[in-house]
């Protein structure tokens, strides 16, 4: 059976701006999360660190946003943009992000990948093999396993035998499903992660506000960003972006699907034509592949760059757009000076 999709109260691809004077954006959606954590102002800070010690079960401190497009080291590498990266503790490193709806692909390498540049850039000079621990936090609206139940899975280095290495690399998954199991108890027998995950799932869901209430009291963290929410909702500006966002990720993934189906169904014609001569088939197979790729990387850059103009007309800052639609600074700057916006 598929796992059914959690939406909240108000889905973003319905809403371009505030629909009542009551409603509230959802940090389910990735520009309301990131919002949440990355306003630069004390309460948003409250709220990062306060989210960062439930997870890690201890108190961290000094905690400073860092620059969220870690350097490429060579033209090869990926390029990446972490959604919320902060330092801590001196040295500790975290990317933490959330995911509305699950992709098709591999979260556990997306997350090694993430983890293993994290910690490349946090290595320190000298020939000490000095670096601060790192942490990829992941914040799933679905299970990471179709089986699994774990409300929270922590992942470290260590060999057959279970012998843990120095546990600088560690990877978390966040099963907000399995979380909002728990709705109902009693608010006092909660973890500090539970709390996270049921203020995540319905800090905008009317018909559970009550629940909601009593929750946010018991935590300093939680009432900040509760008040970070409750400001932000107030701006159509801000629904308006996050039903941007939202369209285009879908669009993008429908993209991504029809393209794999064509392919598959041109593979299949050609390959009945052509038989079974392997060297024609190759052929095909690298000619398919190539045209499939090509159609998406237009289709999704296309998409990205009629969403950008949008938030540029919104006066967005052009740097939080690039992050946004995943377009390089320059071509949203580019979009800005050709558009006269």
């Amino acid at each position: 059976m598929e796992e059914e999709i959690f939406e909240p109260q108000y889905p973003a691809a319905l809403y371009t701006s505030r629909p009542n004077p009551n409603a509230l954006l959802s940090p389910i959606y990735d520009w309301t999360f990131k919002g949440l954590f990355t306003q630069e102002t004390d309460e948003s800070y409250l709220a990062l660190q306060s989210f960062i010690s439930a997870v890690l079960g201890r108190k961290v401190l000094n905690v400073t946003l860092k620059p969220n497009e870690p350097v490429k080291q060579t033209d090869e590498q990926k390029g990446m943009c972490f959604d919320v990266s902060a330092e801590f503790d001196n040295g500790e490193i975290s990317d933490i992000e959330i995911q509305a709806r699950k992709e098709d692909y591999d979260y556990g390498v997306r997350a090694e990948i993430q983890a293993a540049r994290l910690l490349a850039n946090n290595a320190k000079k000298g020939s000490n093999w000095e670096a601060g621990k790192v942490y990829q936090i992941s914040v799933l609206n679905f299970h990471y396993e179709k089986d699994d139940n774990q409300e929270m899975t922590w992942y470290t280095m260590q060999s057959d035998e279970g012998k843990r290495l120095q546990d600088k690399l560690n990877i978390i998954f966040i099963d907000l499903v399995s979380i909002r199991k728990k709705y109902g108890t009693p608010i006092e027998e909660l973890t500090p992660v539970e709390k996270w995950g049921l203020f995540f799932s319905y800090i905008d869901n009317e018909k559970k506000i009550d629940y909601v209430k009593d929750l946010v009291k018991t935590e300093e963290g939680l009432m900040a960003a509760n008040s970070i929410i409750r400001y932000m909702s107030q701006e159509d500006a801000n629904w308006f972006t996050q039903n941007s966002i939202d369209i285009y990720e879908r669009d993008r993934n429908t993209i991504l699907a029809n393209a794999e189906k064509r392919g598959l169904e041109n593979g299949m014609k050609k390959g009945l034509e052509q038989g079974l001569q392997q060297g024609i088939q190759q052929g095909i197979q690298q000619g398919i592949q190539q045209g499939i790729q090509q159609g998406i990387q237009q289709g999704t850059e296309k998409k990205a760059i009629e969403i950008a103009i949008a938030l540029l007309n919104e006066e967005l800052p052009p740097e939080a757009i690039a992050r946004c639609v995943k377009l390089p600074v320059e071509k949203v700057l580019e979009l800005k000076e050709s558009n006269n916006l």
